[in-house]
């Protein structure tokens, strides 16, 4: 049976799967990074991941793995393979393209960000498919978005594309690491909700679904906090959507766990701020912590499929 290999890298674990030609994960498996033991460690614990799944796939399917598709975090040079930057598992500058097409006997390999392989997967199969322009924004522990254009998500001129999270939404606001102040992730990320929530009368370790709770059942406090990070919310995507007017608009992450919690007053709050925009749907994310994989999926079968057309006769 044809197949590809899927690996999503997350800062602390890995989720990888075999995918067949209709995007089914034929079979999934998972295991931690091993960053304490450095960067270079991490490349070869995905090295040597990506060669299991390969020989788990020749042994029971009959063949090896067609292509392989890659998502990691930080900043990806895909055009040309390389993991550039990625502050929490400390590399820089790794050929993982390269690397790993010489690991697993010469396959293509596409290597992409994390979220916008993710978000690839939401916008062609998850809960924007269907749309011709999507925006997708995770919110967890910062936030960033993918821009989804006629079935692919655009990277930008230098790889930034979608980070609309560091979009300034109170001048003059808290700090961010990224040298700005206002940033929409000090406000509206899981962490950051989190972070209020505990100052607030959560207590020490309370986290944002702490916080969701304490909303639905009415604690003042809760709701002023959540309120704050919705309000910053919509201030956010407003501007993304007065730039982009995008027909879907897909939240995910930690935070969107919290339901209508989260979607009924967001909602509002973004309808009360659109003057002549156009006010896209308004959609929790489908897919899960499952999109990373299915869209690593994704970018190997378009090198397979951009290849087969390459090949046709004319």
């Amino acid at each position: 049976m044809r197949h590809v290999i899927a690996l999503d890298v997350g800062g602390t674990g890995m989720k990888a799967a075999l995918a067949g030609a209709n995007g089914e994960l034929l079979h999934r498996a998972r295991r931690p990074t091993g960053r304490e033991r450095g960067p270079d460690a991490v490349v070869d614990g995905i090295l040597d991941f990506a060669a299991e799944l390969h020989a788990y796939g020749e042994k029971h399917f009959g063949e090896p793995a067609s292509a392989a598709g890659v998502a990691v975090p930080g900043i990806v040079d895909d055009k040309n393979g390389v993991a550039a930057y990625a502050a929490n598992l400390g590399w820089r500058d790794v050929p993982l393209r390269e690397l790993m097409t010489k690991r697993l006997g010469g396959i293509p390999v596409a290597l992409g960000h994390d979220v916008r392989t993710g978000g690839l997967a939401e916008g062609r199969i998850g809960a924007g498919r269907g749309a011709d322009r999507f925006l997708f924004v995770p919110l967890g522990t910062g936030i960033a978005g993918a821009i989804g254009i006629d079935g692919r998500v655009e990277a930008g001129a230098h790889g930034f594309a979608g980070e609309i999270g560091h979009i300034v939404v109170r001048h003059d606001g808290a700090p961010c690491p990224c040298g700005q102040r206002g940033c929409l992730e000090r406000y509206a990320s899981a962490s950051a909700v989190s972070e209020a929530w505990a100052a607030a009368g959560g207590g020490p370790g309370a986290d944002a679904a702490d916080c969701a709770r304490a909303v639905a059942s009415g604690d003042p406090n809760a709701v002023r906090v959540w309120g704050e990070a919705v309000g910053a919310l919509a201030d956010g995507l407003v501007t993304a959507l007065t730039l982009l007017d995008p027909r879907t608009l897909i939240i995910g992450g930690g935070l969107a766990e919290a339901g209508e919690t989260l979607f009924s007053p967001l909602r509002d709050a973004v309808r009360r701020r659109v003057t002549f925009q156009k006010l896209p749907t308004i959609v929790p994310a489908a897919l899960g912590d499952t999109a990373g994989c299915l869209g690593a999926g994704l970018l190997a079968w378009d090198l397979l499929n951009h290849s087969d057309r390459m090949e046709e006769p004319t």
